[in-house]
């Protein structure tokens, strides 16, 4: 199989153009292409009259190693690597402790699904509710009722992420192709297709409840447990060995393996990890706040006579500036057609996040 980079389409090309432009690309008969994969598909926008499609493309023809040696100087034909996922590791058949995953939010999702798939059956502990029961306890507490500091916006089955944008893409650097394991298994739980080739895919908010579930409910398959409402308050070291913990109720669980996935806001959390000797260390932080503006300005700016049209979608935006000093101001968490809402987790405290959902069909904008 090869791969095709830079393949640039019109906007409203046809459904042949594609099948076309490889033909042209490799110099090659119609019948010398036997199936096509869009691997990626991004757009260039910088001439607004004239948005160009830039496809990254899968392909399958005849002599690929002719063809590869005739184009070994075009970066732009390579053969395709390999992003298929390898576990690190198997269950032995006698394991006798099973691994401890403390959150439930989009690392201890993803680390408990991995370990059940790998036959380890771990027991993931998360602080706040099931995503259903948080949702209701978010959503009343948008509707001017009482916070529940244990089941919120930063609390519960999914983190912070299931009441956000969904938006599923970085700026790293993912040569290994784990991106593609995360992205294979959110269509599995019933993600649209598109978020395997779209250059900045997202799924929003109703959709990520019942993905959640799903995801949930095949980790259990696979002989994992997940306990709601069950926070860790002390972690058990022996001679600077982790051995087990307690938790809020005063059971206590055993095992030596236990990944911490507790995100950004436990602040008790790391207050008793800093007690128990634990190194912690500060990290940076951005201060900043969040803006709204009208969707439409965004969609003309970016896009100009092609605002409005679906395969572009809502226009999002990035903003950067270097100051003088040396200090750096940016946007960052753009939410294309979404609102912006109270995401606390603590009695008198004030906390925002940006959220849309998968139609981003909001009238604003918001970013942060």
């Amino acid at each position: 199989m090869l791969r095709l980079t830079e393949i640039k389409l019109p906007l409203n090309h046809d459904e042949n153009a594609i099948n076309s432009a490889i033909v042209e690309k490799l110099k090659i008969k119609p019948e010398q292409l036997h199936s096509v994969n869009v691997f990626k598909r991004g757009f260039d926008a910088r001439k607004k009259t004239d948005i160009q499609l830039i496809y990254t493309l899968d392909i399958e023809v005849d002599n690929e190693t002719a063809l590869l040696n005739s184009f070994a100087k075009d970066q732009h034909v390579k053969p395709a690597p390999d992003t298929s996922y390898n576990f690190v590791a198997k269950a032995p058949a006698t394991l006798t402790e099973r691994p401890i995953v403390i959150g439930l939010g989009p690392c201890g999702l993803f680390a408990g699904l991995l370990l059940a798939q790998m036959g380890f059956k771990p027991i993931i502990l998360e602080r706040g509710k099931e995503v259903r029961e948080r949702t209701k306890d978010t959503f009343g507490f948008w509707r001017g009722k009482e916070l529940n500091t244990e089941s919120n916006v930063q609390y519960g089955e999914g983190g912070a992420g299931t009441f956000s944008d969904g938006k599923l893409y970085s700026q790293v650097k993912d040569p290994k192709h784990y991106g593609r394991k995360v992205m294979s298994e959110f269509v599995v739980a019933g993600a649209p297709d598109e978020i395997m080739y779209v250059s900045k895919p997202h799924i929003g908010t109703f959709k990520l409840v019942a993905m959640v579930e799903k995801m949930r409910a095949n980790i259990i398959a696979l002989g994992g447990e997940i306990r709601f409402s069950s926070r860790v308050d002390k972690l058990h070291i022996d001679n600077d060995q982790l051995t087990g913990l307690t938790l809020s109720s005063g059971e206590q669980l055993n095992s030596k393996h236990v990944v911490l996935a507790v995100g950004h806001s436990a602040r008790d959390t790391f207050q008793m990890l800093y007690d128990e000797g634990v190194y912690v260390e500060a990290k940076p932080f951005s201060i900043g706040f969040r803006i709204e503006h009208e969707q439409s300005m965004i969609d003309e700016c970016r896009f100009g006579p092609n605002a409005g049209n679906p395969i572009l979608g809502a226009a999002d935006y990035k903003l950067v500036h270097h100051c003088n000093n040396g200090r750096t101001v940016y946007s960052f968490c753009m939410c294309p057609g979404g609102t912006v809402v109270a995401a606390a987790s603590e009695q008198g405290r004030v906390v925002t996040n940006g959220m849309s959902q998968y139609s981003r069909h909001e009238r604003n904008a918001n970013s942060a």
